[in-house]
């Protein structure tokens, strides 16, 4: 069982930057892919990003291309979301979430809780 737990969220006017961190327990963290997906209200949750194991290869949703970067940190079994030049149409819940294949993607065995994120305009 992998446990993750999102921090970081909170209210920010368009054009700012927040940064995610997901920390991660319960088994070796370098042995899982890593994602963000988000879910806004009334909407379905939705891929943000991933990273692969070693953090050698991202991945990303075209709608945060150039805005957002995922990042690890194996030694803090840690994953981060800098998400820069928000939107209103970024505001959602961010959920982390972990597989032990790239199937990360699409649909990861484990989530976190969610940590809300709010993009003033």
């Amino acid at each position: 069982q992998v446990q993750l737990v999102e921090s970081g969220g909170g209210l920010v006017q368009a054009g700012g930057s927040l940064r995610l961190s997901c920390a991660a327990s319960g088994r070796t963290f370098s042995n899982y892919a890593m994602g963000w997906f988000r879910q806004a209200p009334g909407k379905e949750r939705q891929f943000v990003a991933a990273i692969d194991w070693g953090g050698g290869s991202t991945y990303y949703a075209d709608s945060v291309k150039g805005r957002f970067t995922i990042s690890r940190d194996n030694a803090k079994n840690t994953v981060y979301l800098q998400m820069n030049m928000l939107k209103p149409e970024d505001t959602a819940v961010y959920y982390c979430a972990a597989d032990r294949s790239l199937s990360v993607v699409t649909t990861p065995l484990y989530w976190g809780q969610g940590t809300q994120v709010t993009v003033s305009s």
